[in-house]
C-alpha cells in the first residue's frame, strides 16, 4: 500500500515533534516536519497528501500563506493548529478552504481523528478526480469509434447539440450505443459539472417507475416510511437520460410532459410544486411516429422531445466500422485480462464483415470478449467465434445465391470462375440499370444502401 505523505509546518520544534509522533502512530504515513519558511519551497517541488500548519511564516501573513497553498493544490487538505484565543482566525481559515482546525492544547485522539478523516477525504477526492478524467476521456466524441459517413454525421450532430440545453431524442436499434452518445453529450455540455442521471423506463413496473421519476412523500403509499427524492430532482443542475421512453404509460407521459414544458413537478402523494433545472435526453428503439399514429404514445410529448432527433445507424449499415470496433474491443479486453494484444485472422475478418449483427455493437463486443477469452495464441481464428457465425452460411452468401438464381442460370466452366468478379459485374449492371442511383441499385440486388456502399468500396467503384 502506498504511504501517504504529510507535511507538518510549525515554528516550534517541540510542537513539530508532537505532531509528527501523532501522525506516525496512525501508520502507513511518511512525515516531513519543517518551520514556516521551508514549507512553500517543499510544496513547490514535492507532492503531499496533507498539510498540518500553524499558518505562521516569516514572509507572509497567515491567510496569505493558506491562500498560497490552496492556489498550488486546491484539493490538498489542510489542518490548521491554532491557540484557543485565535479561533476567529481558524474560522477565517476554514472559509479560505482549510479542511479542519484544532485548538491548542489538544488531545492526541482529536488530532488523530482529524488526520485520518483528512487523509480519507483527500484520497477520495483524488480518486473521484481521476475517475472523472477517465470518464470524460472515454466519452469524448473523438474517442467514440466510428469513421463511416453516417456515424461521422451522427457524432457531428451530437457535438453541435451538446453545447445547447435543447431536449434530444436518440433513435436506434438495441445495442447501437444510444446511452454512449447521451453521456458524451452531457460530458461535453455546459452541464458537465452537474449529475448525469439515467433510468431505463422498460426495466421498472409502472407503479415503481412513477415513484422513481418523481419521488414520493412520507405516507404516500404502504411502505413509504420517509420522503424520497425522484430522479428528476436528483438530476437537477445536470442531465436526465430517459432510456426506452416509449415504454411509459399515458399517465406518466403526461407528468413528464409537464416537467419538460414547465420544469416543475410534484412528488407522489405531495402537493408542493418543485422546480427542477434539468436537461432531458430521451432514447428509444421503437418507431415513435408509428406509436403516435396508433395512439400508443402522446403526440404532444412526442413533439416536445423530438426537438433534436439523432439517429444512430445499425452496425450492418456501416461495415466500415466493424473492424476498427473489433480492434478497439480486442485492445480493451486484452488489457483487462492481462494478455498481449491479439490480431484477427483474415478468415475472422471476413466472417465479422459478413455477419448481420442484429445485436449491433453490443453483440460485436460480446463476440470479441469471448474470442479474447478463448484465444491462447496471438491470432483470433474462426474457432474462437460463436458456432452460429462459422457454421451458418452468412447473410451475404445467401444474398449472392439468391441474386445468381434470380438472374440467368450460370454453368460453372471446368476451369472455374471468380465469385468476386461475378459479384462485381452484378454491381456494375445494377448501377447501369438504375442510371447510377445507388439506392435503386441496392434495391435491385436486395441489399441495404449501407451494404451496397460497402460493395462499391470493396471493388473500388465508389465515385
Amino acid at each position: 500500500m502506498m504511504h501517504q505523505r504529510i507535511l507538518i509546518t510549525d515554528d516550534e520544534e517541540r510542537m513539530r515533534r508532537v505532531l509528527a509522533m501523532a501522525c506516525k502512530d496512525i501508520g502507513n504515513v511518511d512525515v516531513i516536519a519543517c518551520d514556516g519558511s521551508d514549507a512553500l519551497p517543499l510544496l513547490e517541488k514535492e507532492r503531499f497528501h496533507l498539510v498540518i500548519t500553524d499558518m505562521r511564516t516569516p514572509k507572509m501573513g497567515r491567510l496569505e500563506f493558506l491562500k498560497h497553498i490552496r492556489n498550488k493544490d486546491p484539493d490538498l487538505p489542510i489542518i490548521v493548529i491554532t491557540a484557543f484565543d485565535s479561533i476567529e482566525t481558524a474560522v477565517e481559515a476554514i472559509k479560505e478552504g482549510a479542511f479542519d482546525y484544532i485548538t491548542k492544547p489538544f488531545k492526541d485522539d482529536t488530532l488523530k481523528i482529524a488526520i485520518k478523516k483528512a487523509l480519507k477525504v483527500g484520497s477520495l477526492t483524488a480518486e473521484n478526480k481521476y475517475l472523472r478524467q477517465e470518464l470524460e476521456a472515454h466519452y469524448n466524441f473523438c474517442n467514440i469509434v466510428g469513421t463511416s459517413p453516417r456515424m461521422v454525421e451522427t457524432l457531428c450532430l451530437a457535438g453541435e447539440v451538446s453545447q445547447t440545453d435543447s431536449t434530444v431524442l436518440i433513435l436506434g436499434e438495441s445495442g447501437t450505443g444510444k446511452e454512449l452518445i447521451a453521456r458524451a453529450i452531457h460530458l461535453n455540455s455546459p452541464r458537465s459539472n452537474g449529475p448525469m442521471v439515467a433510468i431505463n423506463c422498460a426495466a421498472l413496473p409502472e407503479n415503481l417507475l412513477e415513484s422513481e421519476l418523481f419521488g414520493y412523500e412520507k405516507g404516500a403509499f404502504t411502505g413509504a416510511d420517509k420522503t424520497k427524492k425522484g430522479r428528476f430532482e436528483l438530476a437537477s443542475g445536470g442531465t436526465f437520460f430517459l432510456d426506452e421512453i416509449s415504454e411509459m404509460n399515458p399517465t406518466i407521459q403526461a407528468k413528464v410532459l409537464r416537467v419538460i414544458e414547465a420544469r416543475e413537478m410534484e412528488r407522489v402523494g405531495g402537493t408542493e410544486t418543485i422546480k427542477v433545472d434539468v436537461r432531458i435526453i430521451c432514447a428509444t428503439n421503437k418507431n415513435l411516429s408509428e406509436l403516435v399514429k396508433n395512439k400508443k404514445f402522446r403526440d404532444d410529448l412526442f413533439y416536445r422531445i423530438n426537438v433534436f432527433p439523432i439517429v444512430i445507424p445499425p452496425l450492418r449499415e456501416r461495415p466500415e466500422d466493424i473492424l476498427p470496433l473489433s480492434r478497439y474491443f480486442i485492445e480493451r479486453y486484452c488489457i483487462k485480462m492481462g494478455k498481449g494484444i491479439l490480431t484477427l485472422s483474415k478468415e475472422v475478418e471476413k466472417l465479422l464483415l459478413s455477419h448481420r449483427w442484429e445485436g449491433n455493437i453490443r453483440e460485436l463486443q460480446n463476440t470479441i470478449e469471448r474470442a479474447v477469452i478463448l484465444c491462447k495464441g496471438n491470432v483470433i481464428t474462426p474457432g474462437h467465434l460463436p458456432l452460429i457465425m462459422t457454421k451458418k452460411v452468412s447473410m451475404d452468401e445467401d444474398e449472392k445465391e439468391r441474386i445468381l438464381a434470380e438472374t440467368a442460370p450460370i454453368d460453372i466452366p471446368p476451369e472455374g470462375l471468380s465469385l468476386n468478379e461475378l459479384e462485381k459485374q452484378l454491381v456494375l449492371q445494377a448501377l447501369q440499370k438504375s442510371k447510377n442511383n445507388k439506392t435503386k441499385a441496392a434495391r435491385l440486388l436486395g441489399l441495404t444502401r449501407g451494404t451496397f456502399r460497402y460493395r462499391l468500396e470493396k471493388y473500388g467503384l465508389k465515385n
